[in-house]
């Protein structure tokens, strides 16, 4: 899942979460599927960071301008 469809996901199970109209094994089934969400976004955001301190390293490996 993309980034953008997984944090649009995520803000609407805050939102169902935040209502308070689920039962509670809706809100834990809710609950699980944001936390599987939310590391993903997680991971995907490392891996960006990764490759965009890849893309800005010098040549001697440093990496160039202001840390990420």
């Amino acid at each position: 899942m993309e980034f953008e469809a997984s944090m649009t996901r995520l803000e609407e199970i805050v939102r169902a979460l935040d209502s308070g109209s689920r039962s509670l094994d809706e809100s834990l089934q809710l609950f699980e599927e944001g936390v599987k969400l939310a590391r993903e976004c997680s991971r995907q955001l490392t891996d960006a960071k990764g490759r965009l301190e890849t893309l800005t390293k010098d040549d001697d490996g440093s990496v160039a301008g202001e840390p990420l």
